[in-house]
């Protein structure tokens, strides 16, 4: 087939999925299995006709092997519908000659689509992960022994039950994610993208270094309305990168920046990516209170980012720029855009289903559109909209319904379980080791699965282990009795948090780092040096997991929230001091240790180490920690005044 009748049908192909998704999630119809694996099948026969088998393959036609691949994955679901319910009534669960063929070509096609769009590491581990639940896990002793299952069994419970493909992942990457990913699609044709960096070149133009904080600011916003770190990097970065490099920012470090900050859009509400609506699947907690209860760690995060921004710019004399715009005449022509926000947030805060709320503020996206005279939905707007949503979802979709296979793996094994009791012995039941065991397992994950993959692996293996520890011994008898302790919901949802953020590092650990990638592609820097850069920039990602774990911002009353964001702000100051060496400029060692000093005292809470005990004069150490920091600061200010007069004596 060619190309350009190629491009006509996976157009209309991918409206029909979309308006067939927006369908199910407002109306339903299908049981969550067929819906999921429809999902599964619509999805993977686009990605069949849209991504080649290698990237030697000639793009300009489509193989007739990739349309038979393509019309083997639509019949997965067909089979399903049709034959289902004679499973159960004539062959009493006796999975027959088709099923086992049909189960185990999903299974395959899973994989294929899964390497063509993520590469070899993922199909891999669900190689591995079935191997070890058919034939390796008899082979071994102890704790990781398993005593096998047969293929009929196995095959079953991955195709025709909620255990496997079509399982609780399925559910939330055809429901939330798919809603989302489209609600993003009609918000970026309407002309959001535009309006976000305008008012961001405003609200940052009077900051040292404004171009650095345009990028920071933008991605922020983008991250309110889209959750992917690829695609923030793209649409702000194509503005902000070049931006950046024309006032004096080195190209490395303009990458490595929208890098940070564009993989913060996925911890930035109300939509956070895919993972907040697993958190919410698997938690059992409401979308809502995950999103209000992620503002506070989200501003943590873009605020430790502009301290960077700041000092590279105090080091490199990279001055403010004058923008010759206003905020009102921005805030009027794009006021409409907040509309379709608004209603969002409004309707999640009342109660609606997410994908409730998504669907009906993707038609007031497109009818607060006709309250300006620039940029209207038009019909063939809406149209490009829903194509470019199923299209922007094939990878992500894809990914998350094979990775159901590893969920069901560590289910059905109770490997998940025995991680979680290895986790506890290693850890001597520290939760300071436990969360670096967790840390180090999320930089090796990072460095071959994309974020989503990454979390949802994480937290099936390591969450139980976590929360045990977090929780004091008489509640965690309590939670083993089954009764039911509301403030233990509070833990869990800060667990699944700390490993949430680690999980993030995935954009940014080479060699599979697909959002530095893009950024440096833009700036046109080394894409692994500048993985490496954006790791640097993004430290909070590792830091924001010890608050979560020893600090009441998640599990506190919301007086508590505030009190540790207060003293965060000056701890993630003096992490960028500290890790640069500068400020007004270089600095010395003692005034370095002292800031290293305060640092510690600011951000890791009296529950780290108890060793409040040890000052009798100061029994809070973040006020410890603000002192140390203004004699730092004190100290560095009377150096700097003093260099600037012996240069103004020398010059004379």
């Amino acid at each position: 087939m060619k190309r350009e009748s190629l491009n006509k049908f996976i157009f209309v192909y991918a409206i029909f999925i979309s308006l067939f998704h927006f369908y199910q999630n407002i109306w339903g119809g299908m049981s969550n299995l067929w819906f999921n694996a429809a999902h599964f099948s619509l999805l993977a026969s686009l990605g069949f006709l849209t991504f080649r088998a290698s990237k030697h393959s000639d793009q300009s036609r489509v193989p007739i092997y990739d349309i038979i691949l393509a019309i083997l994955t639509s019949s997965v679901v067909v089979y399903m519908m049709f034959f289902e319910q004679s499973l159960y009534t004539v062959a009493h669960s006796n999975m027959r000659p088709f099923d086992l063929i049909y189960a185990t070509l999903a299974i395959l096609l899973s994989l294929e689509i899964l390497r063509r769009t993520t590469g070899y590491i993922i199909p891999t581990m669900i190689i591995i992960a079935i191997g070890y639940l058919l034939y390796f896990g008899t082979l071994l002793d102890g704790v990781f022994a398993f005593r096998g299952m047969s293929v009929e069994r196995f095959l079953y419970r991955m195709y025709y039950t909620g255990e496997g493909l079509f399982g609780s992942i399925a559910t939330i990457s055809a429901t939330y994610v798919f809603m989302f990913i489209l609600f993003s699609a009609f918000l970026m044709k309407s002309g959001a993208g535009d309006f976000i960096v305008d008012l961001a070149s405003v609200a940052t133009s009077k900051f040292k270094g404004g171009s650095g904080h345009v990028a920071l600011f933008s991605s922020a916003l983008m991250g309110t309305i889209s959750g992917s770190a690829v695609a923030n990097v793209v649409s702000t970065g194509s503005i902000t990168i070049p931006m950046m490099k024309k006032s004096g920012f080195r190209p490395m470090f303009a990458a490595s920046v929208e890098t940070s900050a564009s993989t913060g859009g996925q911890i930035m509400p109300p939509i956070m990516g895919a993972g907040a609506f697993i958190m919410a699947q698997m938690t059992q907690i409401a979308f809502s209170t995950i999103i209000v209860l992620s503002i506070l760690p989200a501003m943590l995060y873009f605020i430790s980012i502009s301290f960077y921004i700041h000092i590279h710019a105090k080091k490199h004399n990279i001055v403010s720029e004058d923008v010759n715009k206003r905020a009102w005449p921005i805030v009027r022509e794009g006021f409409h855009f907040l509309i379709p926000i608004g209603t969002l947030v409004v309707l999640l805060i009342y109660g609606f289903t997410p994908t409730y709320a998504a669907g009906i503020s993707m038609v007031a996206i497109v009818f607060s559109s006709y309250l300006t005279k620039n940029k209207r939905m038009s019909f063939r707007l809406i149209l490009e909209a829903l194509a470019d949503g199923s299209k922007n979802m094939v990878v992500t979709g894809t990914l998350l319904v094979s990775i159901g296979v590893i969920v069901g793996v560590v289910n059905i094994s109770g490997i998940g379980v025995t991680f979680s009791q290895l986790i506890m012995e290693w850890s001597h039941n520290s939760l300071l080791i436990a969360l670096l065991l967790v840390s180090i397992a999320a930089i090796v994950l990072g460095m071959g699965l994309p974020t989503t993959a990454s979390y949802v692996v994480l937290v099936v293996l390591s969450a139980p282990a976590l929360v045990g520890l977090m929780l004091d011994p008489a509640t965690a008898a309590l939670l083993s009795a089954g009764v039911n302790v509301p403030q233990a919901t509070m833990y869990l949802l800060a667990a699944h948090l700390m490993i949430f953020w680690l999980a993030q590092v995935s954009n940014l650990t080479p060699p599979v780092c697909l959002a530095a990638f893009a950024g440096a592609a833009i700036a046109e820097t080394p894409p692994m040096q500048t993985g490496f850069k954006a790791l640097s920039t993004a430290k909070a990602f590792y830091i924001m997991p010890l608050l979560f774990a020893f600090s009441p911002l998640i599990t506190g009353t919301w007086p508590e929230r505030f009190e540790v964001f207060a003293f965060a702000i000056p701890g993630f100051l003096g992490v960028a001091a500290t890790t640069e060496g500068y400020w007004d400029m270089k600095m010395t060692i003692l005034e370095r240790g002292l800031f290293a000093v305060a640092t510690f005292f600011l951000l890791f809470q009296d529950q780290v180490f108890n060793w409040t005990s040890y000052f009798d004069l100061v029994q809070d150490t973040n006020i410890l920690g603000v002192i140390i920091m203004i004699v730092a600061f004190i100290l560095h200010k009377r150096r700097y005044k003093k260099s600037l007069k012996t240069a103004t004596i020398t010059n004379e």
